[in-house]
């Protein structure tokens, strides 16, 4: 076996080490590979040609990073915690639980990059969930932070991978219907996606649970906070 291919490896880690321009590095580190395998630069375009032209789809993911960053510079994590902070009743537990059922509705019928981290999580849901918690239960500092983001990430997750099993078309469940095939039992996607339900019915349930105990342990932390700080009297 040629192992030299693998030294492409290496040139996307030390480009990466080094801070070079992502895409040249990848490009770069295409052509080591290829000339590594005893390609000719001909068949090298040819690959990363063909590549791109069938992976072009990925470009409109690649385009949203730009315009999420601008944003972000230009104060939407701020907008969301004051907008989350000017709801009466808002707080970060039904914030969370309500886009949990909205993930898994929207994936279950096969929408699934209507969420996900870089696009919801980190410039929206995030925020929202720390200004909520925050006007709720007082300035927070930087572990209960980074707390909050955590389940924010959790609970797109969770929504996201119980719901996408209910989509009869998703990868997944053809996946079980050829291994049930394999050793002879005949399932229709149909059967395995409605036997999916039950499952993020529970997923739903228990992370919602999950959210609520979160939020409550935060509100007695601050509780017993505020009771040692208090001056004797």
């Amino acid at each position: 076996m040629n192992y030299w291919p693998l030294i492409g490896v290496a040139a996307v880690v030390i480009g990466f080490v080094l801070r070079l321009n992502p895409a040249l590095v990848v490009v770069a580190a295409g052509f080591i590979t290829g000339l590594a395998a005893q390609l000719s630069p001909l068949d090298i375009l040819e690959v990363l040609g063909k590549a791109f032209t069938e992976k072009r789809f990925l470009l409109l993911f690649l385009l949203t990073l730009p315009v999420i960053g601008l944003l972000e510079r230009h104060g939407l994590k701020e907008h969301a915690q004051n907008w989350v902070a000017r709801l009466r009743g808002a707080t970060m537990a039904r914030l969370l639980v309500a886009y949990l059922l909205m993930r898994q509705l929207s994936s279950a019928i096969g929408l699934t990059s209507l969420g996900g981290h870089p696009q919801t999580v980190r410039p929206l849901l995030a925020p929202m969930a720390e200004g909520a918690a925050q006007t709720r239960h007082g300035e927070l500092d930087d572990d209960e932070r980074q707390r909050i983001r955590a389940l924010a990430a959790g609970t797109d997750n969770v929504g996201m991978f119980f719901g996408e099993d209910i989509f009869i078309a998703f990868g997944a469940v053809l996946l079980i219907q050829s291994f049930f095939a394999e050793h002879g039992f005949t399932l229709d996607p149909l059967q395995i996606a409605l036997w999916g339900i039950p499952t993020a019915i529970c997923a739903f349930v228990i992370h919602s649970v999950r959210i609520v105990r979160f939020e409550r342990g935060l509100a007695r932390r601050r509780a017993v906070a505020a009771t040692t700080e208090a001056p004797a009297p």
